[in-house]
């Protein structure tokens, strides 16, 4: 492990390795500490196009592609008898139109074993238990190691990619409760025997259960597939038992998902759960540092926008470290965490959409606008920057609009 570096990387996943991926390729010196031990596993197994243009910055897309994960054309929606299939080829701004569903264990520690193959030292079982930052923005980081050892590293510049670790914003009390209501996902990884084409493994699907409960289905490469139930925490209060029994349930709740993974068999001992994620921050930068990834804030899992946001944020956040280690006088608010936010807010309009059923008019409309769902296509893709989409320039009224036309016109007929 490095006793000093330029810049000091915390958290070993796609925010991490993304960022110290391309700081190293301009020429400085990186530093990842990482608190688990890898391969380890995360949600957020289905990326989006957007985040192919990281990786192959970050000069890490080969090793991904090397790994044969399952390639992901797009999104398919069903509710009851009715089906909204969106194929990333269709989508309006110009761009990937593929990307990959990964389990994420062995997903980001091929990130991580790339970024160690290129000489960046990777440091695992490192827990960060002080930071000290001086005027001029140089700090002294103590981590603990696996034995309870103390390490001290310097550092020119910090970039926290701690995911729901949120090490800085904890530490420096930046952390403030997001807007978004608490939610819970329970999920595991299932064998899924019955799978064939007709099920298309190459996309993600979308079940609507009801109006506020969703299931995630995600093929992975290997034959296991991802499976999840998305809701407010009390739906879940009608399945009692074990996690594994609830699963079970839950399964058996839903025909498509009954009749498809019914004789499946848990990968795991047992489901897992996460409950009330969304968080946020007061700022996404400070004196000497910056926050990438669910660091800054975790929306929802709906549409995948996790890594995506992670991979963005860090893509452009070590460009400004390196423009900030050459002398150069960074704007953080107006060249990072204001674009930031604008992603982030369109990705929040969809959630709000998806939750208040605004999405679903629109999604399950008789003959739909091509253009409009083209539009549409291109922020389930990640390109939630580009302006020139009407749906992502005015999205919230756009959405809103279109979403009260769809009932008008229905009500009309």
């Amino acid at each position: 492990m490095k006793q000093e570096a330029d810049v000091l990387v915390i958290g070993a996943g796609p925010a991490g390795t993304i960022a110290a991926s391309i700081i190293h390729k301009a020429g400085y010196s990186v530093q990842i500490v990482e608190k688990m031990r890898f391969p380890r596993f995360v949600i957020g197994e289905s990326l989006l196009p957007r985040c192919m243009e990281a990786l192959e910055e970050a000069e890490l897309l080969d090793a991904v592609k090397a790994k044969n994960f399952q390639r992901k054309d797009g999104a398919k929606f069903v509710m009851g008898g009715e089906i909204c299939d969106f194929n990333f080829s269709n989508q309006y701004t110009k761009g990937w139109q593929w990307t990959w569903q990964v389990p994420r264990a062995d997903f980001d520690k091929t990130l991580a074993d790339e970024c160690a193959k290129k000489g960046i030292s990777v440091d695992y079982e490192m827990e960060v238990t002080n930071i000290e930052i001086s005027d001029n923005g140089h700090s002294v980081t103590t981590v603990k190691d696996a034995a309870g050892n103390a390490h001290t590293i310097k550092a020119k510049f910090i970039v926290d990619g701690s995911g729901y670790g949120r090490v800085i914003p904890r530490m420096f009390g930046l952390e403030r409760q997001s807007s978004m209501p608490p939610r819970k996902a329970v999920f595991g990884h299932f064998t899924d025997p019955k799978r064939n084409e007709a099920h298309e493994p190459n996309r993600i699907v979308i079940y609507v259960h009801n109006p506020k409960t969703w299931i995630w289905v995600i093929p992975f490469s290997t034959g296991v597939t991802s499976l999840g139930y998305v809701g407010d925490p009390e739906f879940f209060d009608q399945y009692k038992g074990t996690l594994t029994e609830q699963i079970k349930n839950l399964i058996a709740a839903e025909p498509d998902i009954a009749d498809r993974f019914g004789g499946s068999e848990l990968i795991w001992e047992e489901p897992k759960f996460l409950q009330s994620w969304s968080v946020t921050t007061d700022t996404f930068y400070g004196n000497g540092f910056v926050l990438t990834g669910n660091v800054t804030e975790f929306l929802d899992p709906v549409f995948s926008s996790g890594v995506t946001l992670a991979s963005v944020s860090s893509q452009m956040a070590a460009k400004l470290v390196i423009r900030h280690l050459k002398g150069e006088t960074i704007e953080w608010k107006s060249e990072y965490m204001e674009p930031m936010m604008k992603g982030i807010d369109v990705f929040r309009t969809y959630v709000n959409g998806w939750y208040d059923g605004s999405l679903f008019n629109i999604f399950f409309a008789q003959d739909p606008d091509k253009t409009i769902m083209s539009q549409i296509c291109s922020v389930l893709a990640g390109y939630v920057w580009d302006e020139t989409n009407p749906f992502v320039a005015k999205h919230e009224k756009n959405v809103r609009t279109l979403s009260n036309f769809i009932v008008a016109k229905k009500t009309m007929a």
